[in-house]
C-alpha cells in the first residue's frame, strides 16, 4: 500500500467514530442540495465512493433505489452499517475497498457521488475516471468537496489543513475541478460554507505533533485578511467555514 492511502487509513480508523459524530448533524439541507445537484431519484442505483459512516448513503437511500457505499478503511465500513441499521434502512450494501479502481464493472450505477474525499486523493484525475467508468451511459457524476479559488489562496489552504489532518493532499481550485468535467453534459454547480468551531474541529482530528498549536494560529492569522478563504472570525469562539462546492455532469 502506498504512502497515502497508508495516511488515510491511519486518519480515518481514528477518526470514525468522532467524524461520524461531528457530522451527523449536518443540516437536512446540506444533503438535499447534494441529491437534487445529482439529479437522485427512485429510479438510481446510485455509488457512494469514500463514503465514510455512511451519512451520504443513507441519506440517498431515503430516495434512491439502491445506494452502495465503498471506502477504503473498514472502521469507517463498520459505522455506516451501524448508522445503516439503525435508520432501518434496507436498500444499502457497503464494500471495503479503494477509490481506484473501483471495485465494480463498468456502467454499473446510474448516479456516483462523493463528498469531502477529493483533497484525500493523490490522483484526482484517476479517481474521476473511475467514477466516470462505473457510471451508465447519460448517468450522473458528482463531486462536493472543499475549494479554493487561485493557486495562492490553495497553498495557503493546503498549509492550515496539513496541520489539522496528515492525510490532505491538495484543495483543488475551480478551475481544477470544472477541468475534470470536460467532456460531460448538463454541467451543474452549487456552493455551500460549512462554519465550524476550532476547539470542537480540532478535539475529533488526530493532528501531529505541533499540528493543533500551528492550525489555531493560522487561522487566527487569518482573521479580517481571508486569505486561505475560510472566513475566520471570534465570534463565539475561534471559527471558521469551509468553502464547499458541488459540481456535477452527465456522462
Amino acid at each position: 500500500m502506498d504512502e497515502q492511502r497508508q495516511l488515510i487509513l491511519d486518519q480515518f480508523t481514528r477518526q470514525a467514530v468522532p467524524f461520524s459524530q461531528m457530522h451527523a448533524r449536518d443540516d437536512v439541507e446540506i444533503h438535499q442540495l447534494l441529491i437534487r445537484t445529482a439529479g437522485i431519484t427512485s429510479e438510481d442505483d446510485v455509488l457512494d465512493v469514500a463514503c465514510g459512516p455512511g451519512l451520504v448513503a443513507c441519506e440517498v437511500a431515503k430516495v434512491a433505489r439502491s445506494v452502495t457505499g465503498v471506502d477504503l478503511t473498514p472502521a469507517m465500513i463498520e459505522q455506516a452499517k451501524s448508522r445503516q441499521q439503525s435508520l432501518g434502512l434496507a436498500n444499502l450494501t457497503w464494500a471495503v475497498g479503494d477509490a481506484q479502481p473501483l471495485p465494480f464493472a463498468d456502467g454499473t450505477f446510474s448516479r456516483v457521488v462523493t463528498r469531502y474525499s477529493f483533497h484525500h486523493f493523490a490522483d484526482v484525475k484517476g479517481v474521476f475516471a473511475e467514477m466516470v467508468r462505473v457510471c451508465k451511459p447519460a448517468g450522473r457524476v458528482t463531486i462536493c468537496d472543499v475549494f479554493t479559488t487561485s493557486p495562492e489562496q490553495a497553498v495557503a489552504y493546503d498549509r492550515l489543513e496539513k496541520f489539522r489532518d496528515p492525510s490532505h493532499t491538495h484543495a483543488l481550485q475551480i478551475a481544477e475541478l470544472e477541468s475534470l468535467f470536460v467532456g460531460l453534459k448538463d454541467a451543474r454547480r452549487e456552493f455551500y460554507q460549512y462554519p465550524v468551531n476550532v476547539d470542537e474541529l480540532l478535539s475529533r482530528s488526530f493532528p501531529g505533533p505541533g499540528g493543533a498549536d500551528a492550525f489555531r494560529r493560522t487561522v487566527e492569522a487569518d482573521i479580517g485578511v481571508n486569505e486561505i478563504g475560510i472566513r475566520a472570525t471570534r465570534d463565539g469562539g475561534l471559527a471558521f467555514a469551509f468553502p464547499v462546492v458541488i459540481v456535477s455532469g452527465v456522462k
